[in-house]
Formats: structure tokens, C-alpha cells, sequence
């Protein structure tokens, strides 16, 4: 199914969003406590709006806080395809057009104005603090800025750029701290920066269409500039201009971009805050810290909000749209064949809990699948259970898959294990000592929740009324079940 990206900036998005009666604007809440609490609340729901909140406490009118943006049917807009696509379907469907576009990459086209250049502050006029940015959780160590967001770093060396969204704190006016966990590519740009003594140039992108977000949030292989994909994917380059103090690019039509400097060693305490586990997944600790030389926004900024919250919530759900359809992909790659379905589950925040579905073709194809699932490029990182089945099970429904490995799976024989694998500090099993001793690797348990090959013939069968029954009598008494 081809996909039909219809806007290019975030208000182009929120007015369809609005026109498919799925955003709401709540005037008047404040950034202490509620809007992190209606946030929380709104998340937990799949068919919940997005909100839109103005009139904040303390702020000026038109300085706005967006949630939930993904969710309900308006996720399937954000993607460029119809609403009436199942969440499967459309992590299918994804899948064949995000292909495309990273084999059609476009770069992007540098431009001399954009609608984020209407205000420009630098010095002393530019403060973090005249945004209203929420404490999202009761017990965060400070106002996060950055959630719904991304950073644009630059490769010292090969001068690649990346944009990866690390969560962002508020120190002072003028001083911001963010978290990179080890690996990712803006925590090896920071470490090659450090390396040579330099100071690390950053645009931290506040808030930006759901599109190029979610690319951001996506895992691309080292070398691969995140704006390539977006223009790949919207098939028109996206646009960005240049930063005074940093030279790096940020979309033109952003709504707030803070540019700046981390100087090497310089860091601050950071955290705790609470993430995409629902836990605070560290008390806190020393991390960079950006001296902002000046701020770009939009008149009347909308800062997008993505805070992490128990899952499942809108974070857990568009990861689980596009990790899915990535781990998918890369088991292909890997050649194991005839893999019919695969879902990150939202409830394990689309990364410690994955189903695979196969159609079984030899002895050890469920093992395999299921070991390459846990370790390929889009699974490696902060996974926990795979659990592989037959074809027949839909793997994106949680009763389903669970269903499939209480009864097709036997405890003693069915399990493999892979230890010291790569985590992260945020799993709150890993236990304090390993944390503090820089040890963030967890154990893996592949789930062979298959009927067994050898005699999959003769498995019971399953006791489920014909489908075409069911049909013929929900068009006769379905209303009634309403």
C-alpha cells in the first residue's frame, strides 16, 4: 500500500488531527501537576485524543503543550496511511514504504528562512524558562524540556549528522542537562568530542511534526542522516536552515530549537525522571550540560511533550509501530524465512516483550527466529522475552500470545537463555553494585511457544467456531452486542 504523507509541518498535522475529531484543547491547566497528570491519564488510553494545552498558568496565551499525539487513528495520518488500517496492518504496510525510503534516501535541502526564524534570542534573552515545560512526574528531579524531541549532533570526524531524542532537563535560564545512554550515536559523538577536548556543537529540536519525531526515535545504522529518511519517506526533502553559533541543520518549520555548546567535562546532577519502564530507572547522576547560546521559535510555540509513563502509552506505542516492522525486517535480512507476524509489545514498552509468528519449515526454525529476534539491530537493546509461535496466532494481541506459550510451550524444554547482553541503566532489574559498577547488561529468555515440529501434526486442535458463522451471525445480532 503506498503510502500519502499529507502535511510537512506539526500544525499541518494537528489540523487534520483535529478534522478527524481526535484532538482536544484544555485551557488552563497548570505545568506543576496537571498537565503532567491529564498527560498520564490520556496516554494509558489507545483511543484517547491528543491534547492540546493553552491558557497555561503563568504563561503567555498561545504558548501551548502538546501530548498524546500518537494514538487512536491519527497515528495511521502521521505515517501517510488511511484510518481505517489495523495497528498491524499498518506496522505491515510501514514496513515496505520505510524500506523504500531508506534505499531512495533524499537528502535534505538547506533554506535561508523558515517560520522557526520568526523569533531569534540569544544572550541573555535566551531562557529556557519562558516556556511552560511540566514536571511530568511527581517525583522528577526537574522540569524536562525535552521529551518529545530530538538533538542534532555532528560526527567530529566523518561530519555525519545524526538526530537521536535523549531526554532533556532544565538547570537554569540557560543551562540544560540530558541523559544519552551508552551506545547510542549521540553518546559516541559526545565521547569523540571529549576525546579531543573540543566542545560538542547541539541543536536540541523542541518541537517538530510527528513524522520526522518519530524517525528520530528510530534506530539507523551509523553514517545515516535522519533527515534523508523523512525526505525519503514525505518524497520531497525536508527543509531545514542552519544554526548561527553551531552550523548545525534543524527543520525550518520547527516550533522551538535550542542551540549551544557542551564543553568537555562539563556536567551537572541530572535526574531522576521517570521512564519508558514506569520506573525512575536511576536516582540521578552527572551528565553533560549545554550552554545555550540562542533560542529559535515559532510565534505562539507549541513544545511537544512525549514524556515516558507507564506503559503502555504513546511512547511504548509508536516504537511499537516502527520496531516491529524493523526487527521484522532485519530477521529477513538475517534469512530466516516465512516469518508472518512480529510485535513489540506496548505493555513492555515495545522493547522487553516481543512476539514472533512463523510458519514453521524445519527442526530449530523457531529457536532461530527467535534468537535473531532478541539480538538483531532493532532488538538488541533493552530486550527481555521473545516469545516465537505459529502462524495462526496474532502475536499483537497480548491474550493471544500469552495463550500460545502457556499451552504450546513446556517450561523445562522450551527455553533458551543469553546473558551479558546489551541493556540499559533505566531496567530496574538490574540490581544497584552492577549499576554502579557500569555493568548494564541483562539476560534474554527465547520462548519457543511453537507446536513442536516433530509432531505438530498430531497437536490438538484448536476449538473455534467458523469464521464464516461468526460473520453471518454478528451481521444479525452484532448490534445487540454493541
Amino acid at each position: 500500500m503506498k503510502r500519502e504523507v499529507k502535511y510537512d509541518s506539526l500544525r499541518d498535522w494537528l489540523a487534520l488531527a483535529d478534522g478527524m475529531g481526535e484532538l482536544r484543547t484544555i485551557r488552563g491547566a497548570n505545568c506543576e501537576e496537571e498537565i503532567g497528570a491529564l498527560s498520564d491519564v490520556a496516554q494509558h488510553d489507545e483511543g484517547a485524543p491528543a491534547l492540546l494545552f493553552d491558557d497555561i498558568p503563568g504563561y503567555p496565551k498561545g504558548h501551548r503543550v502538546l501530548v498524546n499525539a500518537f494514538g487512536g487513528k491519527r497515528q495511521n495520518v502521521i505515517l501517510g496511511f488511511p484510518a481505517t488500517l489495523s495497528k498491524v496492518e499498518l506496522s505491515t504496510a510501514f514496513l515496505g514504504e520505510y524500506r523504500a525510503a531508506k534505499a531512495g534516501r533524499v537528502p535534505f535541502q538547506v533554506v535561508d528562512d523558515g517560520p522557526v526564524l520568526e523569533n531569534i534570542l540569544e544572550g541573555a534573552e535566551a531562557d529556557a524558562l519562558k516556556f511552560p515545560t511540566p514536571f511530568w512526574h511527581p517525583g522528577d528531579g526537574g522540569r524536562y524540556i525535552g521529551t518529545g524531541s530530538f538533538n542534532v549532533t555532528m560526527d567530529p570526524e566523518d561530519k555525519w549528522i545524526n538526530a537521536g531524542t535523549y531526554r532533556v532537563m532544565i538547570h537554569d535560564s540557560h543551562k540544560l542537562g540530558f541523559y544519552i545512554s551508552p551506545g547510542k550515536h549521540g553518546r559516541i559523538h559526545r565521547d569523540k568530542y571529549a576525546e579531543r577536548g573540543e566542545p560538542m556543537p547541539v541543536a536540541m529540536v523542541l518541537g517538530v511534526d510527528p513524522l520526522t519525531f518519530l524517525i528520530a526515535c528510530s534506530a539507523m545504522p551509523s553514517g545515516v542522516c535522519e533527515y534523508d529518511i523523512v525526505g525519503a519517506y514525505r518524497e520531497r526533502p525536508l527543509k531545514v536552515v542552519k544554526g548561527r553559533h553551531t552550523g548545525l541543520p534543524f527543520p525550518a518549520d520547527a516550533e522551538i530549537v535550542v542551540e549551544g555548546f557542551v564543553q568537555p567535562g562539563a556536567t551537572a546532577p541530572e535526574g531522576p525522571f521517570g521512564e519508558w519502564t514506569g520506573y525512575y530507572g536511576s536516582p540521578g547522576d552527572e551528565a553533560p550540560v549545554l550552554d545555550i547560546k540562542a533560542i529559535y521559535h515559532r510565534d505562539n510555540p507549541i513544545l511537544v511533550g512525549c514524556p515516558p509513563q507507564r506503559p503502555p502509552g504513546e511512547s511504548s506505542r509508536s516504537r511499537a509501530i516502527l520496531r516491529s516492522a524493523l526487527i521484522r525486517e532485519d530477521m529477513q535480512k538475517a534469512g530466516v524465512p516465512d516469518v508472518t507476524g512480529v510485535w513489540a509489545h506496548e505493555v513492555g514498552g515495545a522493547r522487553m516483550l516481543v512476539g514472533v509468528s512463523i510458519k514453521q519449515r524445519y527442526p530449530g526454525h523457531a529457536k532461530q527466529a527467535g534468537h535473531i529476534a532478541a539480538q538483531c539491530a532493532a532488538g538488541a537493546y533493552a530486550g527481555k522475552y521473545v516469545v516465537v509461535t505459529d502462524e495462526d496466532v496474532d502475536v499483537s494481541d497480548l491474550g493471544d500470545l500469552i495463550g500460545a506459550m502457556v499451552f504450546r510451550s513446556d517450561p523445562a524444554t522450551s527455553m533458551d537463555f543469553i546473558t551479558n547482553a546489551w541493556s540499559t541503566a533505566l531496567d530496574p532489574r538490574i540490581e544497584p553494585e552492577r549499576k554502579k559498577a557500569g555493568d548494564f547488561t541483562n539476560s534474554r529468555v527465547i520462548i519457543d511457544a511453537c507446536k513442536p515440529y516433530h509432531w505438530k501434526g498430531e497437536f490438538p486442535k484448536l476449538c473455534l467456531p467458523d469464521p464464516d458463522a461468526v460473520a453471518r451471525a454478528m451481521r444479525k445480532f452484532g448490534h445487540l452486542m454493541k
